[in-house]
């Protein structure tokens, strides 16, 4: 086979020499438009699982690449005059000039051709070869020729950074923080040879215009980062090895790269892409060079195992390359993000902002930074504990996030988990029966902090369907003065309750008779912000409510109100999202208002608002409310993050003590991402720039992903549904299968508390028997990697 690698960077040459090495008949020629030692960028970062990747490609060339490593496992933060350190990460740090020598010299053994200083205008030179690699970088030539076939999606990010060096030797990973009159920078910095580090200067575009960087020659910008960063660099200089680039053009934005397909056949041989002329990753998780070296080790096997088959060969690439560099890629993308925003986090305490920092990609969780350092996280844990005002413990026992109090008004809840509102559908003209104590009650006994009673509406006509539960008379009152008695006599958890009205996505059948569709008979008038059918041509039409209307609804939500503490419940939420009455309100989708209701958020705040204030007025001040909103709609025109922080900040002065931050269903034209977690951003911003508590909902399943989220400040608390639906215990499961000991079980079922606790550790210590792998390993492989 004839192949063609235009661009000699680590994808080409690493391709190269695996093909070789796999049918040294190939002929291979790496074409580079540098000369042989001309590179810029200073050390690159492997972890130490990618290493094990190169010893399975080729031993020769990973022994050589690992004895010019540098190494280390700690990563070091630091901010304001603190320092936090955290150890057994793994990392590699290599001189990308020495390593592409090392596969230079490597290729020229195996009888690679390497062809410099030759500069391809297009895979068009190479008329006789049978297949061409584009691995000509992130400015790729080849990308651009072929856009129409490759449909590359280039992303601009927010955030100046230059790639400096210093003979400065930093022992760990190190992150600083620095505040400016302009605002925050940040550095990266690392170790990759016994003479350099790394050193990295990052900041928000508009910070650098601000410091006035984009006028700064060269030589002047590096003085100021020097100036910035002279603690860490202890009389050491930074230096430059950009000696083509002057003045503003150092500092680059970065490009996120994603292309729908990899492969262009050119009517005479495929053009694959390779590296970041394909894709790139954020420096902030280290992961270009890895994943450049991962696609050549790819397309090699590949290619290897349908060697008569390039068409198969090229698939297989492309569909397994395309789901791995997704995931990093995803990884990249929260890493990034998060040090875009670095002005949202640096008021959290240092201890906090440094494990933010830790777990931003949402790879690394809480009880992966266990495996990979024990005792940080027990100190970490014990700082979480102290803050929510647990009292000492002795320094073998460790509290989970999740399981520590928390505090709001005059509620103290015994730990983050809430069971979420979840509609049962199982009343009879609103009434909450036996199903509903049993439903509720299990769950309270099941550990979690505090319980919601699904939402509950103020009228019959608010109510989504006719099995939905009321709160508009003393019958349906005293039924949940019933379950609240329950909870508080037989349980440690609280109590809420959800009032919402469904507005135009109301009058409907039980989801289990046809979801979302119209009564067949019976139906009842809708009323929303304006004229809407929720589903196009099926679902009745609401009409647009009037200053009456506006009255008469707000006065039966305080009727509610007062009905519900009447009943005892200890908190209250008014559910101002998915699209239901108050949410048409806030959302540009369904508020087609021109009156003082409608246009600006502001107006179209008004109303929700009103009814909040008159609730909060009736409920007890001693007892805190909060607000459900959809922070984001997913649909273009409609409710975005940024429109939820101000959301948020509205109703914070309106007297909400906190938000519980979900996301969609205004729209049935809405395009969510999915994942786990993954409405949890929203609560991190909301919290973190309106200052307000959050809940943070969506695809929370597991102990780990509740601590992880409470130990970085994204929440304060975690709402889980569905597992809940599946085993009202999961509080209780969750804190045994992590193995902590403390949660408080009913006493009448603590006998079964220590057999759990026993079997689950003993499926723990068989299971790091039988693994055989170093803790760090075993970090590696919960991550699948």
């Amino acid at each position: 086979m004839n192949i063609v690698c235009i661009g000699g960077g680590p994808a080409g040459l690493y391709f190269a020499l695996l093909m070789k090495r796999q049918d040294p008949s190939h002929r291979i020629r790496v074409v580079e438009r540098n000369r042989p030692y001309d590179t810029f960028g200073w050390g690159v970062v492997f972890s130490d699982q990618t290493l094990g990747n190169l010893q399975q490609a080729d031993p020769k060339t990973a022994g050589q690449i690992l004895d010019a490593f540098s190494h280390w496992d700690d990563i070091e933060v630091n901010i304001r005059g603190h320092k936090a350190v955290s150890g057994g990460h793994g990392f590699c740090g290599i001189g990308r000039k020495r390593l592409l020598n090392i596969l230079q010299r490597r290729c020229e053994e195996l009888g690679v051709e390497l062809v410099f200083e030759t500069d391809v205008q297009g895979d068009a030179q190479y008329p006789d070869a049978d297949l061409i690699i584009a691995s000509d970088g992130l400015n790729s030539r080849i990308r651009t020729q072929h856009a129409q076939t490759y449909q590359p999606d280039i992303d601009l990010r927010k955030c100046r950074f230059v790639w400096l060096g210093t003979h400065k030797l930093f022992e760990a990973f190190t992150f600083a923080f620095e505040e400016t009159p302009h605002g925050w920078f940040q550095a990266h910095a690392y170790r990759f040879d016994a003479e350099t580090s790394t050193f990295i200067v990052e900041t928000p575009e508009e910070v650098w215009l601000k410091a006035g960087l984009d006028k700064m020659e060269k030589e002047e910008a590096i003085a100021f980062c020097e100036q910035l960063f002279a603690k860490y660099l202890d009389g050491h200089k930074l230096m430059s090895n950009a000696s083509h680039l002057r003045g503003s053009a150092q500092w680059i934005r970065f490009p996120r790269v994603v292309c729908k397909t990899w492969v262009h056949h050119n009517g005479k041989a495929p053009v694959v892409l390779m590296g970041d002329a394909a894709h790139t990753a954020h420096f902030s998780i280290g992961s270009g060079t890895k994943l450049a070296l991962e696609d050549a080790i790819e397309l090699a096997r590949c290619i290897g195992k349908s060697p008569g088959d390039p068409a198969a060969a090229l698939q297989d690439y492309e569909a397994v390359r395309s789901v791995e560099v997704l995931k990093i890629q995803n990884a990249a993308r929260n890493s990034t993000e998060w040090f875009e925003n670095v002005q949202r986090y640096v008021n959290l305490p240092p201890e906090q902002l440094a494990y933010s920092l830790l777990t931003r990609s949402q790879r690394i969780s809480h009880e992966n930074l266990r495996l990979r350092d024990k005792g940080y996280v027990e100190r970490y844990e014990a700082w979480i504990a102290e803050r929510a005002g647990v009292p000492p413990v002795p320094a073998q026992v460790s509290i989970p996030p999740m399981f520590t109090p928390f505090t709001l008004r005059s509620v103290k809840l015994g730990n983050r988990v809430v069971v979420s509102p979840m509609a049962q559908y199982s009343c009879i003209d609103g009434i909450a029966g036996d199903y509903h104590l049993t439903h509720l009650g299990a769950r309270a006994m099941g550990g979690a902090g505090l319980v919601f009673v699904e939402m509950t509406c103020p009228t019959p006509d608010a109510r989504i369907t006719p099995g939905c539960p009321g709160l508009w008379n003393e019958q349906q009152r005293d039924a949940l003065a019933r379950i609240v008695a329950f909870v508080h006599a037989h349980t440690d958890a609280k109590i809420a309750i959800q009032l919402g009205h469904a507005g135009a996505k109301g009058s409907t059948r039980v989801p289990w008779e046809g979801e979302d569709q119209p009564l067949e008979v019976g139906n009842w008038p809708l009323i929303s912000a304006s004229p809407q059918q929720y589903l196009d041509g099926v679902s009745d039409w609401s009409r647009a409510m009037n200053r009456d209307d506006m009255d008469r609804v707000r006065d039966d939500f305080v009727r509610s109100t007062r009905h519900a503490a009447e009943a005892g419940f200890d908190w209250l939420e008014l559910h101002c999202a998915h699209g239901y009455l108050l949410s048409s309100f806030i959302s540009p989708l369904t508020n087609q208002r021109t009156d003082e209701y409608g246009g600006s958020l502001e107006n179209r705040l008004r109303y929700p608002l009103e009814v909040f204030r008159a609730m909060r007025e009736a409920w007890p001040k001693d007892l805190p409310m909060s607000v459900r909103i959809s922070a984001h709609d997913w649909v273009e025109g409609g409710i975005t993050p940024d429109d939820a922080v101000d959301i948020a900040k509205a109703f914070k002065a309106a007297g909400c003590d906190m938000i519980d931050c979900s996301s969609g269903q205004v729209s049935k034209k809405q395009k969510p991402v999915y994942g786990r977690m993954w409405q949890t951003p929203f609560a991190d911003r909301i919290r973190n720039e309106a200052g307000i508590a959050t809940i943070a909902v969506g695809a929370i399943s597991e102990a780990d992903h509740a601590n992880s989220i409470i130990a970085a400040g994204r929440a304060d608390l975690c709402a889980v549904a569905r597992p809940h639906l599946a085993n009202p215990a999961w509080t209780l499961m969750e804190a045994a299968r992590i193995g902590y000991l403390g949660a408080a079980w009913p006493k009448q079922y603590r006998s079964a508390k220590t057999q759990l606790e026993r079997n689950l550790e003993r499926e723990r210590a068989a299971a790091s028997q039988a693994s055989g792998l170093s803790p760090l390993q075993q970090a590696n492989q919960a991550l699948g990697v």
